[in-house]
């Protein structure tokens, strides 16, 4: 490369994607130039990163003001605005200060948005990123009761850690958690749901960590309508999530299948001619109201209703039923910067993690993965993945612009992510649900109530994926075992025996 005209390389994205984009280019690059665009003044970076197994992988995130990228690595520079619009014709990016950026190769990070059941109702939040985290924090301390929406880890993360109010948890499934986990593992969580949390030092905790930056960082604060990088792993552990009843530690009730009808107002509640559910009534000597009567007669900000003809009024509604990509541009230069995009509404990426736009990649939640996926792949809009595709995307600018062959990297061969749920560490291996593979699959399972939680999925008796809840210390050779493809049919029968050593009888 010419010293004197390095490659440009730009980034849009201050999440973890976008950040390990510009570390790995940074490292990689040479003498490249290289910027990172971001909306907020904080980014997401990953630390104390380790592998778990060949591919499973744990790190903390850290929340850092947007300069700490360009102090940490000299070849960056980085800039808080907002990207409005591209043009692949003249490779130059615009932002909301009327300034256009010229790149050589260009990678949109740029995330995804909450899908949020009730735009523009305040008493209607999305939790997604640190804004929305403080938003939801100076709300929920006047709260007496929460609705929360949505199924999947910031919703399983959020009702096991809030106290000081009841919350009904709304799920469109028949089981908790079942993003992640299936019905059996499920039903192993919910006994933990209504219990006092262990809070001695020497209890279960998560391994994983996120901090928030505190007020007065710098930056300028995240214009209006933009969303800051996602939350990374283990975003409650240093929060205090505590609504205004003392006398409630942690209160839960679940309603099972059901979808939001309406949203009403206290005018609205009362002109409907409804009545309001109660969530324990029908709950046999569990989480009765004693002592909190008031709850059944108070006058709620805001009611819900239900698919099951249930009503419930609140304080306030969390909306988290996950995240769209945020995939467009309000404005575009050329007839030529039209994203191709996927069903999902993600940028559709190949194999090299390139867009249909010349000179264009993207990584993490903004994009789709469109090549042909490995059989024990599969893409779930996760902090790890985002940390992967930023690596990997950088690899594969940094080799076209050498005219190098790229091999994919090995972490899309399998299926990988390690995370904590009610204090339980989590390992989710290959077709841990048995996506896409029909009915012609086995499923064994080992379960020892409270502690631990197995089950491994068997196609042709070959295992194709695994839940591993516990400190099982399964998950590096179920790994090897889902890899080598070994046909484990004589094997079968005592393959999670409680008395065999798993790990030595495949060694």
């Amino acid at each position: 490369m010419d010293a004197k005209n390095p490659i440009k390389y730009v980034v849009v994205g201050g999440g973890i994607a976008g950040v390990t984009c510009v570390e790995t280019l940074s490292v990689f690059g040479d003498s490249a130039s290289i910027t990172l665009l971001s909306a907020s003044p904080l980014i997401k970076t990953v630390v104390n990163y380790s592998k778990l197994t060949q591919v499973a992988e744990t790190f903390d995130v850290k929340e850092k003001p947007i300069v700490s990228v360009e102090e940490k690595n000299s070849n960056v520079h980085v800039i808080q605005t907002s990207v409005t619009s591209l043009s692949t014709k003249d490779k130059k990016i615009y932002t909301s200060d009327g300034c256009s950026i010229t790149y050589d190769k260009l990678c949109i990070c740029t995330g995804g948005k909450p899908r949020v059941i009730a735009e523009g109702n305040p008493l209607v939040i999305g939790i997604r990123d640190t804004e929305s985290v403080k938003d939801f924090q100076n709300k929920v301390r006047k709260a007496r009761r929460i609705v929360i929406i949505g199924n999947g880890g910031i919703a399983t993360e959020l009702v096991y850690e809030l106290e000081g109010c009841e919350v009904i948890w709304a799920i469109k499934d028949t089981s908790i958690a079942h993003t992640f986990v299936d019905a059996g593992a499920g039903e192993f969580f919910l006994e933990h749901l209504n219990k006092d949390k262990d809070k001695t030092p020497a209890g279960p905790s998560k391994r994983l960590k996120y901090t928030t930056a505190e007020a007065g960082e710098p930056g300028i604060p995240l214009p209006s309508g933009h969303d800051g990088g996602a939350l990374g792993p283990d975003w409650t552990r240093d929060l205090e999530i505590r609504g205004h009843l003392d006398q409630i530690s942690h209160r839960v009730h679940v309603e099972k299948g059901v979808e939001v009808d309406t949203i009403l107002s206290p005018d609205e509640f009362k002109e409907s001619g409804m009545e309001e559910s109660s969530p324990w009534s029908h709950t046999s000597g569990v989480n009765n109201t004693a002592g909190n009567d008031f709850l059944l007669t108070a006058l709620w900000p805001v009611y819900i209703t239900f698919s099951n003809g249930r009503v419930y009024g609140c304080d306030l509604v969390v909306s988290a039923t996950g995240v769209v990509p945020n995939a467009r541009f309000t404005e575009e230069r050329d007839g030529d910067s039209q994203f191709e995009l996927a069903e999902d509404g993600g940028i559709k990426i190949n194999s090299h993690m390139e867009t249909n736009l010349d000179s264009v990649y993207a990584a993490g939640d903004v994009c789709t993965a469109c090549w042909e996926h490995s059989p024990h792949w599969l893409q779930m809009r996760l902090w790890s993945q985002a940390r992967q595709m930023g690596c990997y995307a950088a690899k594969c600018m940094i080799a076209d612009v050498k005219n190098e062959d790229i091999s994919m990297d090995f972490c899309f061969e399998l299926f990988a992510h390690v995370t904590t749920f009610f204090r339980f560490k989590v390992v989710l291996l290959g077709k841990f649900n048995g996506q896409s593979l029909g009915n012609d699959y086995e499923v064994l399972l080992r379960v020892t109530k409270g502690e631990e939680y197995v089950k491994v999925i068997l196609q042709n008796g070959r295992l194709v994926g695994a839940v591993l809840i516990g400190e099982t210390d399964l998950e590096e050779t179920f790994e090897n075992l889902i890899l080598n493809g070994l046909d484990l049919t004589p094997f079968k029968e005592n393959l999670l025996e409680p008395g065999v050593d798993v790990e030595d009888f495949f060694d």
